[in-house]
């Protein structure tokens, strides 16, 4: 049972020679390091030929980490071929978008679809489980790594034909969805299918594709191909051990899997945070919600994020001081009961050299990144078991779906400089802003704990969904959706039916028209008594019993309602419509009104730098995080008596109290 927040992070002691492992482990006692994802590419290593395996090196690595009391979660380490693999099986190499056959080199090299891969792949992970399950360092295992990437190679087309098979029962159901009469593509044998690819549908680029269907259900495919690798090796340690946690690590809003699909197998979600470059806070907030909400709301693992720089970028930015500490307690207030480094220890050569490690080459304990390192250690040792399995009693919801994301930015209009990421993030962020906890969530969720629930782009309706969102409305809660909602189905194909499609009668609009402009072509909106701005869809709105909230300020449409909203069911309830890319001020003043209605605006809600996070424990303990993203220091008052975890100082309810500049206080309320 843990009695604290793991704190570690990947160790590849393979990269050095055993006399640096003393001073490795010296260094880990005195930064408070207890947990080491080990093994993530020892295949080469483990496995130096097809017919014998050799596990000295890592026995010598998981019982120095018993000797010293530390825990393991230890990877099967088949996210890169070894190179003797690809030498004797040439299909296990990738063939990409262009249909290029690779050679060895990279990692993620692997086609899914190579029964060469999987047998070799589940071999090696049911080795590794038959020697270490009752390893008394083994803490939780961990497949492959950063799961990701495409192929189209002919096992490939020939896996994707048998999933459609399996998914559609027969050409004509296939031929339907897909809309295949259209460009005389109707389909008479399954064999006649071909991935799409830049050969086949794609002939401008992985986004422009003639036919959405057929992109749609590969991404499904490769999601599938990819989850099914995951788990084979599943089932192989499952057979030498039934007990230890299994997981993988992702890579929050990754486009390319829908890790939903994913989400049922996986005993706790983990994943790796690397924020774009000066992404604001939320960037990061958002995604650890998303990974909280694929375990339905249970706790997860942060198990990479840089102490100090990356090195897979054109610039790699400095951490400065305290902004490790942020970072390491945000992932905390919204669910991580694990906290964990790339890397412990800097690679001495190939493309991570300069990626930011624990210890540095020199193996130095007197860097700045060292001693904030073991300062979080400590932290985290008062901190104790206090926050672990503590979950989020969020009243707000937030719809995120890899399906509307594809179908909505693999299509030919209305606009391709709508980014679903982008998108959901602005209204996401204005929830947190405001102070609201946000759970996000898949389209198959339960809504009945929410009073609200936003779903921004919910490009493709699939399911009972829009009945289920009406049902939010009809007891009383408030669901916002925006431009570009309701407009196809689960395959694709447009709603026979006014826009926005499903979402019509909740909403009390039809959208009769739509203006795309160019980015550089912004449009005023008078929301209230002030003004706000907008860009890239105009949808022209014609009221269904929904009200003007704000209304277009130029052009042919001004003065026709850019949002509305629509009284719903009996109870109170409403439906939100944003017909346009509003601005953050817009779209943060949209949000506020719903979240107001509710009571769900925070009580630092005008303090925007300061992030605001609750959990509840599970013997009822209520904790808040409060969390200072400014470089000046926040002035704030107690709003109930509190104790800070971290620091053992009380303040009373009503006093005044401050957070510096990137401060963090845990707050256990009273």
């Amino acid at each position: 049972m843990n009695d604290k927040i793991r704190y570690g992070g990947d160790y590849n002691p393979e990269q050095w020679p055993k006399e640096v492992w003393d001073d490795d482990h010296r260094l880990f006692t005195r930064a408070g390091v207890d947990t080491l994802t080990v093994g993530v590419f020892s295949w080469s290593l483990t496995q130096p030929a097809q017919d014998s395996y050799d596990f000295a090196v890592l026995d010598a690595i998981l019982d120095r980490a018993a000797a010293e009391g530390r825990r393991v979660c230890l990877a099967t380490g088949t996210a890169a071929l070894p190179p003797w693999a690809a030498r004797a099986h040439p299909e296990v190499n990738r063939t990409d978008f262009e249909g290029r056959r690779h050679r060895y080199g990279q990692r993620h090299n692997f086609c899914p679809s190579s029964p060469a891969y999987r047998r070799l792949a589940t071999a090696l992970a049911g080795r590794v489980a038959e020697r270490y399950a009752a390893h008394p360092a083994l803490l939780a295992w961990h497949i492959n790594n950063e799961y990701g990437g495409a192929c189209y190679c002919d096992l490939c087309a020939d896996a994707f034909r048998a999933w459609l098979r399996d998914t559609y029962g027969d050409l004509d159901a296939l031929n339907d969805a897909w809309c295949t009469t259209f460009w005389s593509h109707r389909y008479t044998d399954f064999a006649e299918i071909e991935p799409p690819s830049a050969l086949t549908e794609h002939w401008r680029g992985p986004d422009h594709t003639a036919f959405q269907g057929l992109t749609l259900d590969y991404l499904r495919f490769t999601t599938d191909a990819l989850l099914g690798c995951f788990r084979a090796e599943k089932d192989a340690i499952r057979r030498h051990d039934q007990e230890t946690p299994v997981t993988t690590n992702f890579m929050g809003m990754y486009r390319p899997l829908d890790y939903h699909r994913w989400a049922p197998h996986l005993d706790f979600a983990s994943w790796d945070s690397y924020p774009p470059l000066d992404a604001p806070p939320t960037w990061a907030a958002l995604a650890h919600d998303l990974m909280r909400g694929l375990k339905d709301g249970s706790p997860f693992w942060l198990m990479e994020q840089t102490p100090s720089t990356t090195a897979c970028r054109d610039v790699n930015p400095l951490r400065r001081p305290g902004e490790l500490r942020l970072a390491t307690f945000q992932a905390v207030a919204h669910g991580a009961d694990a906290a964990l480094y790339f890397q412990l220890r800097a690679s001495r050569g190939a493309c991570e050299k300069y990626h930011g490690a624990v210890i540095g080459h020199a193996g130095r304990d007197d860097t700045r990144v060292f001693n904030e390192v073991a300062a979080i250690g400590e932290e985290l040792q008062r901190l104790g078991s206090a926050t672990l399995g503590a979950r989020t009693p969020a009243r707000t919801a937030l719809v995120f779906d890899w399906d509307s994301w594809w179908a909505l930015e693999t299509s030919d209009g209305p606009s391709r400089y709508v980014r679903y990421q982008d998108t959901v993030h602005a209204y996401y962020r204005a929830a947190r802003e405001a102070g609201a906890d946000v759970d996000v969530v898949a389209q198959t969720a339960d809504l009945t704990p929410y009073d609200v629930v936003l779903a921004p782009l919910l490009h493709l309706v699939k399911g009972d969904l829009a009945t289920r969102l009406e049902a939010v409305a009809a007891r009383g809660g408030t669901v916002l959706t925006t431009f570009l909602s309701g407009r196809v189905d689960a395959y694709g194909r447009a709603f026979l039916a006014d826009v926005p499609g499903p979402l019509g009668d909740l909403m009390g609009v039809r959208v009769d028209e739509w203006d795309s402009r160019p980015p550089d072509v912004v449009q005023p909106v008078l929301l209230g008594e002030s003004s706000t701005s907008a860009r890239l869809v105009f949808e022209i709105v014609l009221p269904r019993g929904a009200e003007p909230v704000a209304t277009y300020g130029a052009d042919f449409y001004a003065g026709t309602p850019a949002v509305t909203r629509h009284p719903y069911g009996e109870r109170g309830g409403e439906g939100w419509y944003v017909a346009t890319a509003l601005d953050q001020p817009g779209v943060d003043g949209v949000v506020r009104r719903v979240l107001a209605r509710h009571g769900l605006l925070g009580r630092y809600a005008g303090t925007p730098a300061v992030e605001t996070a609750h959990r509840t424990a599970p013997d009822g303990t209520r904790l808040l995080f409060l969390l200072n993203h400014g470089r000046e220091t926040a002035r704030l008052t107690a709003h109930r008596g509190a104790t800070d975890l971290l620091t053992g100082e009380h303040v009373e309810e009503g006093a005044p109290f401050t957070l510096g500049p990137y401060g963090v206080a845990v707050l256990r309320l009273q």
